[in-house]
């Protein structure tokens, strides 16, 4: 039996470092755009490639680095970019056996142009014949994400595998998933043990910008997962499990790039749950993981190990959930 089977789409990830650009921001900084020179040549300071990155990629590599039996589903492009991700999740030590190989299609693509510390991302996905593997090994927690358009035919074989295998579902949706809409998501966040979303997405989630955390966790709870998570940038992460609120502020360490911060944070806080820790100790490794990810470039290079885990969080003691 598998601790964790990560289920969603995977990609090639390229990393481009550029200094030559300019940010322009409305009012109050909500709304910003990265400027290059139209029509002129952009010098780029740096490079680095990422195979098997997206969000289920970087839970099933996460995951195995702290100390879980993971395994991945998805769909990958039979080319050569297809088969260096499947050697990259083998190298990880993450089981393969579920992946898939498209004969008719190529590998997803992304180009993360990195500036100042943030980054932007042109996205390339290729359509896909999604089908649930009627032999998935039984697990103790499904982690399901990031899918394309179709993807939506998964969600009941997914549930009743849940049931029949007696696992723990955490609800982590991608773009496409969160343009399904409240009513076709609510099932797959009803039988979650953990939702866990960035608050952008929660607010789409509950059909409502409400300028409290605390009703934004309710209202994301309400729709029916045992755990709703928030996290929110440097204002660090917000959890309740119907009992008590909870926030946890950021680690202070340099930002090299913000790639797979999400991904890593929601990673380690489901091992944290696995290997039986409270709600908010599962806080913490959510952002001890996601502060060494940030200080790397790509979203996997900094995931961590068990032991540097507890180091990050020795050193960072004094950082605490606390209540709301």
């Amino acid at each position: 039996m598998y601790d964790i089977v990560s289920i969603g789409d995977a990609t090639v990830d390229v990393f481009l470092q550029i200094n030559e650009a300019s940010v322009m921001c409305e009012i109050q900084a909500e709304q910003c755009q990265l400027c290059l020179n139209y029509a002129d040549k952009i010098p780029v300071e740096g490079i680095s490639r990422v195979p098997g990155a997206g969000n289920a990629s970087n839970n099933a590599v996460g995951s195995a680095r702290i100390g879980m039996k993971a395994a991945v589903w998805s769909i990958l492009g039979d080319d050569d970019v297809g088969h260096d991700i499947l050697a990259h999740w083998k190298k990880e030590k993450v089981d393969t056996r579920h992946a898939l190989f498209d004969r008719k299609r190529g590998t997803n693509y992304s180009t993360v142009l990195n500036f100042k510390g943030e980054r932007t991302i042109l996205v390339y996905h290729e359509k896909r014949d999604y089908k649930f593997p009627v032999t998935l090994d039984g697990a103790k927690w499904v982690y399901y994400t990031s899918l394309g358009k179709g993807s939506e035919k998964l969600h009941r074989p997914l549930l009743r595998y849940v049931k029949k295998a007696g696992a723990k579902l955490v609800f982590n949706p991608g773009t496409f998933q969160l343009k399904l809409g409240n009513d076709r998501l609510q099932p797959l966040i009803a039988a979650s043990e953990l939702t866990i979303v960035n608050k952008q997405e929660a607010e789409r989630l509950v059909g409502d910008e409400t300028p409290s955390i605390k009703a934004l966790l309710l209202r994301l709870k309400a729709l029916g997962c045992r755990l709703a998570v928030i996290t929110d940038g440097e204002h660090g992460s917000f959890a309740y499990d119907g009992a008590k609120y909870w926030q946890l502020g950021i680690f202070d360490v340099p930002v090299i790039e913000r790639t797979g911060c999400g991904d890593s944070y929601a990673t380690a806080m489901v091992a944290a749950l696995h290997f039986g820790l409270d709600l908010p100790e599962a806080m913490r490794w959510g952002t001890g993981n996601a502060a060494s990810v940030i200080g790397k470039i790509g979203p996997q290079a900094g995931l961590l190990k068990r032991t540097e885990m507890e180091k990050m969080l020795k050193r960072f003691a004094k950082v605490k959930a606390r209540e709301i």
